[in-house]
């Protein structure tokens, strides 16, 4: 329970008088469309939003044009502060933030905050993230739990401390993964999921229900602590290795549409591969190399069976389907 306090007009001490229960104030802290789900659920879920920290514009396009994130469209449309720092450090911003007087902060797609600024608030301050945690910490966690081929995964609620994505946990939510579903369809649903779950945490921490919980191991994992891991995607993360399984080559190009997307090459050129199909036949032909009849199908093969391609885009050109691809490609 939050307790306001009334210092008695003529006394040194101070006397604490339990009240009413109120709203915290929350500062929000997000930039991307996934943080946007969690604003509005906060915001018409009745919660005090008295701040909103996001991204600086930035120039982008043809026209080098600024470009506002996401979050700022949604806080600019509902008339909600906004503070937009270049550095977390930075002096003038600790003092707005400061000046905001929240009692807890909210972290949905940020950036890594300095100790100065997660541990500012007395509620503390509390992330929304895209796993079980401790299980796929990091920065990618959506992509990694499908190109780990993971048949399920969730979101969580934690309180940050120093270590990333470490802290002790509020609340969890099981998310089932489908057999055929990407990265961009669990992201979206993920993210419905995850701001009905942080409304619920910011309640229970108001009402004072909740209680953290340590972060623990349970079951095995890919690493020395039993911990599978969620780092950042990199290019070479993207580039298919047609040496590997049918099902690990399915997920890897699941895993990562619709961005950055899977790649490979095709007669010297990047082709980008967004949707493939598994074919369970024995491969005639080396991993890698490909077959077509020019008209509905290409497909790769793979160390045991091949990967038809659906949906696709060559270097230099848009994104299509293979039939409307193969239609107009010229060897």
């Amino acid at each position: 329970m939050i307790e306001q306090k009334i210092k008695t007009a003529n006394l040194n001490t101070t006397a604490e008088f339990p009240l009413k229960r109120v709203e915290p104030r929350i500062v929000f802290m997000g930039t991307p469309e996934f943080a946007v789900a969690s604003l509005d659920k906060l915001l018409r879920g009745g919660c005090n939003i008295v701040g909103v920290i996001t991204a600086p514009d930035k120039a982008a396009g043809r026209g080098m044009q600024l470009q506002q994130s996401a979050v700022k469209k949604y806080a600019v449309e509902h008339r909600l502060n906004i503070l937009q720092p270049e550095k977390l450090k930075d002096a003038i911003f600790l003092e707005e933030l400061r000046n905001l007087h929240a009692d807890l902060q909210i972290v949905v797609a940020f950036r890594m905050l300095p100790e100065i600024v997660w541990n500012m608030p007395p509620m503390g301050t509390v992330n929304l993230h895209g796993s079980l945690l401790p299980q796929y910490r990091g920065a990618a966690p959506i992509n990694w739990a499908i190109i780990n081929g993971e048949k399920e995964t969730g979101v969580t609620t934690f309180k940050l401390k120093h270590e990333i994505d470490t802290g002790d946990i509020l609340l969890k939510t099981l998310i089932p993964i489908g057999e055929d579903e990407t990265a961009g369809e669990l992201h979206d649903k993920m993210k419905e999921i995850g701001a009905a779950l942080l409304l619920e945490t910011v309640k229970g921490l108001t009402a004072g229900t909740l209680r953290e919980q340590p972060q623990t191991i349970v079951g095995g994992g890919d690493g020395p602590t039993g911990l599978k891991h969620a780092p950042k995607i990199f290019t070479e993360t993207c580039q298919v290795d047609f040496n590997k399984p049918v099902n690990e080559v399915y997920n890897l190009v699941r895993g990562l549409s619709p961005y950055p997307a899977a790649f490979t090459y095709l007669e010297g050129k990047k082709l980008k591969v967004y949707k493939v199909n598994k074919v369970d036949k024995a491969p005639t032909i080396a991993p890698g190399e490909f077959e077509t009849d020019r008209k509905t199908f290409l497909q790769f093969s793979c160390n045991n069976g091949y990967v038809a391609v659906k949906e696709l885009q060559l270097e230099g050109k848009k994104k299509m389907m293979i039939d409307d691809f193969l239609r107009g490609y010229r060897s």
